[in-house]
């Protein structure tokens, strides 16, 4: 499961990105969202993630109006608000069968996942 923890004093647009993959995921588009984001961080203003949205095919209007949406609004905060409440001080966080794993995962910790 994939839980958001924007970390706005490291990115300051952690938090608007994280109310665009969920609008995304409204329309059935999380992870190519989610990938696209991560694929290219040169270019996360408002007019790349409309032309992301565009790209993904999503109705521009929808997602404009879901990522400004109150749902998502708490549904970014509940994710952070858990993972405070989980020890989670940096991203990427994974827990694997209870085990908190902070940084960008290693190659044992990748084979143990597949």
């Amino acid at each position: 499961m994939f839980r958001h923890f924007p970390v706005v004093s490291k990115h300051p647009r952690a938090r608007v990105l994280a109310h665009a993959a969920e609008a995304a995921a409204l329309q059935g588009a999380f992870w190519q969202m989610h990938d696209s984001l991560f694929g290219d961080q040169g270019r996360l203003d408002d007019p790349h993630l409309w032309a992301r949205a565009e790209t993904l095919g999503l109705d521009l209007d929808r997602f404009e109006a879901d990522r400004r949406s109150l749902a998502v609004t708490e549904r970014v905060e509940r994710d952070f608000r858990t993972g405070v409440r989980a020890g989670v001080v940096s991203t990427p966080t994974l827990f694997v069968d209870g085990e908190q794993h902070q940084g960008v995962p290693d190659a044992k910790l990748l084979a143990r996942l597949r």
